[in-house]
C-alpha cells in the first residue's frame, strides 16, 4: 500500500452542496426562516404598539411562543421517531401557512388572537423542528456534517437578517399586515421544497399507542441522561437559555427606551446580528474541525457574555448595533457546536426524542427568562441586560468543566497521538468465545437490536468473540483487509484518517453501542480508517458470515446499511482507490440478503 493511497485531500466544505437533497433543504430553510423572522419581529412590534410600550406584554408574547412545548414537545419527539419525518414536515409547514395569514383578520377583533395563533404555530413547530434536525445526518455524511451544519446555520439564522430588516421597514413605512402574508407564502414554498427532498422513512414495526408513546419517551430521556456529553450539554444550557430568554425579550424595550432607537433601527440591529452569524458560519465551515465542539461552545458563550456586558452600558446606537453584530458572530460557533454534539452522539432512532427534550428544555428556560423581562417595567433595563450577560458567561465557563464537553487541548492531542501511532501500535488479542449474555448486553446498548429473536442472538454469540482491548491498541488499521466487524460493549475508541499533509483528521469518537468495520466485513474492501482504543475497551468481534446472516432481520439490516451508506459516501468521495479490491460477489450477496434492497 503506497503512502498516497493511505491519505486523502480534505474536501471543500462547500462540496455538500453537490448533494441535491442538502441543497434543496438549505434553500427551503433559507426562505422559510426569512419569513419566520419577518413575523417574529412584526408580532413583537404589534404587541408593543397596542399595549402602549409594555415590556411585560412583549415577554408574554414570546412566552406564548415557548409555552406549547411544555404540553406537546416531548411527545412530539416520540411521534417524530415513529412516523414518516418527511410527511410530518410537509403537514406542519402547510398548517403554519394557514394560521399565519389569519393573524391580520383576527387581531382586528382582539390582540388575544395574536397570542393564540403564536401559541398554535409554536405547538406545530414542536413536530417540525425535531424532524428537521433528525434528517440532516441522513442527507450529509459524517465527514461533511460540520460543514453542513455551518452552512445550514446560514440558512437558519442568516436569512433572519432579511426578515428582521424587512419587518422594521414594513412597520415604519407600510401596513404591518404584509409581514404575515409574506410569511404564509414562505411556509408554502418550504413545504414544496421538502416534498422534493428524498428522505428514507423510518422502518417502524410497532403500532402507536399510549403505552408505546410512554415507553419510547422514557427510553429517549434515559438515553439522554445516560450519555455523559448529552447530559452535560443539557445542564450547561440552563443558565444560558434563561439568559437568552431574558435578553431577547429585553432587546426591543432596550433599543427603544434605553438607546432611543426607532423601530427601523431596531430591525437593522436584529438584521446585523444575523449578518454576524452568517459571517461566522462561513468561517466555521472551514475551521470547525480544528477543535472539539465543547471548546467552540465555551468560546462562543463567554465572548457573547462579555459583549453583552458592554452592550448593557452602551449609549450610542451605531456602537450598540456593532456590538450586537459581533455577538451574533460569536453565537455561530456555540450554536453549531451544540447541534453537532446532539447529532454525533445520538442514535438515529433516538434523534427525535433527544432533540425534543432539548427543545422543551430550551422553551422552559426561555419562558423563565422572558417572564423575568417583565421586571423592566419596574427597574432599570440596563441592569437586567447586564445580569443576563453574566449568566451567559457562567454557562460558557461551566462548559470547560463538564464531562464530555470538557475536551481540552491535551485530550485532543492525545487522540491525535493515538492515531499517529496506529501503524506501530499493538493489535488485538485472541479473546474468548462470546456468550448469549454478551449478545444481551449488546442488545441493551443498541435498542434497534431488540428485534433480534432468541435464535438470532444465539447465532450472533456462537460465532463471535469478545476481546478485551487495552488503551492504545489499534483495533483496525487503514488499508488492512479483514472480514470482521466490531461492536463496542464497553469503553471508548477514536477513529481517524491520515491527511495528505501528514496530519490526521479525527472523524469521531466511538462509544458503547457503536460499531465499525462493517464495510470491510460485508464488501471485502480494505479498512478505510484507523480505530484506536482511547481507554480500556471490550468489543464483540463478529465475522462477515454471521453479519450477512443477520442482515435478513429488517431492523438490523436497516441499522447496518444506513451506517455503512454514510461511511461509503466518505469512501467514494475521498478514498476511491481503496475500493479497487471490492469483491463484487460480496456486494451482490449483500444486496440480495438486505430486505427491501432488491431491484
Amino acid at each position: 500500500m503506497t503512502a498516497a493511497s493511505a491519505t486523502f485531500k480534505k474536501p471543500s466544505p462547500y462540496s455538500v452542496f453537490r448533494r441535491r437533497d442538502f441543497s434543496l433543504m438549505w434553500t427551503g430553510q433559507l426562505v422559510s426562516t426569512a419569513g419566520t423572522a419577518l413575523t417574529s419581529l412584526a408580532a413583537s412590534i404589534l404587541v408593543y404598539r397596542v399595549t402602549g410600550g409594555s415590556a411585560l406584554s412583549v415577554g408574554l408574547m414570546l412566552m406564548a411562543t415557548a409555552a406549547p412545548s411544555l404540553l406537546v414537545g416531548l411527545f412530539a419527539g416520540v411521534i417524530v421517531d415513529r412516523y414518516d419525518r418527511k410527511k410530518i414536515m410537509i403537514i406542519t409547514e402547510l398548517l403554519r401557512a394557514v394560521l399565519i395569514v389569519t393573524i391580520p383578520f383576527l387581531v382586528d377583533y382582539s390582540i388575544i388572537w395574536l397570542y393564540v395563533i403564536v401559541a398554535l404555530t409554536s405547538a406545530i413547530a414542536q413536530f417540525y423542528d425535531p424532524a428537521h434536525e433528525s434528517v440532516l445526518p441522513e442527507i450529509a455524511p459524517e465527514e461533511e456534517l460540520a460543514a453542513a451544519n455551518s452552512l445550514l446555520a446560514i440558512a437558519s439564522f442568516g436569512s433572519t437578517a432579511i426578515g428582521f430588516a424587512a419587518s422594521g421597514l414594513i412597520a415604519s413605512a407600510a401596513n404591518i399586515d404584509w409581514a404575515f402574508y409574506i410569511d404564509g407564502l414562505t411556509f408554502l414554498f418550504s413545504a414544496l421544497i421538502i416534498f422534493l427532498v428524498r428522505i428514507k422513512p423510518l422502518d417502524v414495526h410497532e403500532e402507536a399507542s399510549v403505552a408505546m408513546v410512554t415507553r419510547n419517551l422514557r427510553a429517549g430521556l434515559r438515553f439522554l441522561f445516560d450519555t455523559p456529553i448529552l447530559r452535560s450539554l443539557f445542564f450547561v444550557y440552563i443558565p444560558v437559555l434563561i439568559a437568552f430568554g431574558l435578553s431577547n425579550a429585553l432587546l426591543l424595550p432596550f433599543a427603544l427606551d434605553a438607546l432611543g432607537a426607532t423601530e427601523f433601527e431596531y430591525g437593522v440591529q436584529e438584521a446585523l446580528t444575523s449578518v454576524g452569524f452568517v459571517a461566522a458560519s462561513l468561517l466555521m465551515a472551514n475551521i470547525f474541525d480544528r477543535m472539539r465542539e465543547g471548546a467552540w461552545i465555551a468560546i462562543g458563550w463567554i465572548a457573547m457574555g462579555v459583549l453583552g456586558v458592554i452592550y448593557s452600558q452602551a449609549t450610542s446606537i451605531p456602537f450598540a448595533i456593532f456590538l450586537v453584530m459581533i455577538s451574533g458572530f460569536m453565537n455561530a460557533p456555540a450554536a453549531i457546536g451544540g447541534r453537532l454534539v446532539l447529532q454525533r452522539n445520538t442514535a438515529r432512532e433516538m434523534r427525535g426524542r433527544v432533540n425534543s427534550a432539548f427543545f422543551v428544555a430550551r422553551d422552559i428556560f426561555f419562558i423563565i427568562g422572558m417572564g423575568a423581562a417583565g421586571l423592566a417595567d419596574y427597574m432599570d433595563v440596563r441592569l437586567l441586560y447586564l445580569l443576563s450577560s453574566v449568566m451567559v458567561i457562567i454557562g460558557g465557563v461551566l462548559v470547560l468543566f463538564m464531562p464530555g464537553l470538557r475536551q481540552d487541548r491535551l485530550a485532543w492531542k492525545r487522540s491525535l497521538a493515538l492515531l499517529r501511532g496506529a501503524p506501530a501500535a499493538p493489535g488485538l488479542g485472541t479473546g474468548r468465545a462470546a456468550t448469549l449474555a454478551d449478545a444481551d448486553v449488546l442488545v441493551g446498548l443498541i435498542p434497534t437490536l431488540s428485534s433480534l429473536s432468541h435464535a438470532e442472538r444465539d447465532t450472533l454469540s456462537s460465532h463471535s468473540l469478545v476481546i478485551d482491548v487495552p488503551t492504545g491498541t489499534a483495533v483496525v488499521r487503514t488499508g488492512e483487509a479483514h472480514d470482521k466487524a466490531y461492536f463496542i460493549l464497553k469503553g471508548r475508541a477514536v477513529a481517524g484518517v491520515a491527511l495528505a499533509d501528514g496530519s490526521y483528521k479525527v472523524l469521531n469518537a466511538l462509544l458503547e453501542g457503536d460499531f465499525f468495520g462493517e464495510i470491510a466485513a460485508l464488501t471485502g474492501a480494505p479498512r478505510t480508517a484507523d480505530v484506536v482504543a482511547e481507554e480500556d475497551m471490550s468489543v464483540m468481534q463478529v465475522p462477515a458470515a454471521s453479519l450477512r446472516g443477520l442482515m435478513s432481520n429488517p431492523q438490523f439490516s436497516s441499522l447496518v446499511l444506513e451506517t455503512m451508506t454514510s461511511r461509503l459516501n466518505f469512501v467514494h468521495s475521498v478514498q476511491l482507490p481503496r475500493l479497487s479490491t471490492m469483491d463484487q460477489d460480496d456486494l451482490r450477496d449483500l444486496r440480495t440478503n438486505a430486505p427491501g434492497l432488491e431491484g
